[in-house]
């Protein structure tokens, strides 16, 4: 386990290690602006059939995407990313994942990350908690790859059922504030159009054309 020694991956507290990252002085934290999603689609694109996002809709694709990263995030995280059994208490589904992904700050290499996730499904939050090294169930070992810190995320449905925000969170383990790892976060957050995969959603589940305009 990490040096923020985690309990048993099947008692972890994803919401307290976020928090607890999120508040530790030194820290790279980023808060990227909710994006009204119906808004952004109305604005910046012509969606055909029409269409407009439900706060179900919006959570159906995180589940998604959580479980696929791969698919949902295809400039980001490389084909043949791993997803392990899923473990249920109520309503919170929780599972690791292990994926190949672009670096958040060079985006021409590459490192495994392993993520511990937490599906909040009444409250429709997502986390996802990064770790050094992983045993998965058949035995094998991962360890995470090097050239940025880990990284844990929160991603979340807010607003209304109606009106569905989408929010994401992401606090970086460094030491002190890591000025190249917040530009490249800087630069995410003026996109003016919806997150990737909220484009393959609306394209590969809900049978959509999107024309950017």
């Amino acid at each position: 386990m990490t040096s923020w020694e985690f309990v048993m991956i099947t008692t972890l507290d994803h919401e307290a290690v976020f928090e607890q990252a999120w508040a530790k002085p030194g820290t790279t934290t980023v808060d990227l602006p909710a994006v009204r999603v119906n808004d952004v689609l109305r604005e910046r694109y012509r969606v055909t059939p029409p269409f407009e996002y439900t706060g179900t809709q919006l959570w159906d694709m995180e589940v998604r995407k959580a479980k696929a990263p791969d698919v949902f995030i295809p400039t980001v995280v490389m084909p043949g990313a791993e997803k392990f059994p899923s473990v249920w208490h109520g309503q919170v589904e929780e599972f690791t994942r292990v994926s190949e992904q672009r670096l958040w700050a060079d985006g021409a290499k590459t490192a495994r990350i392993i993520e511990h996730v937490r599906l909040d499904h009444d409250h429709r939050r997502a986390f996802f908690v990064g770790d050094e090294r992983f045993e998965a169930p058949d035995g094998r070992v991962f360890t995470a790859g090097t050239g940025q810190p880990i990284f844990h995320v929160e991603h979340s449905v807010g607003g209304t059922e109606a009106d569905p925000l989408n929010l994401w969170k992401i606090v970086n383990l460094t030491d002190e504030v890591d000025p190249e790892l917040a530009a490249a976060f800087g630069e995410m957050a003026k996109d003016p159009y919806l997150r990737v995969f909220v484009e393959v959603h609306l394209r590969e589940v809900l049978g959509r054309e999107l024309v950017r305009r």
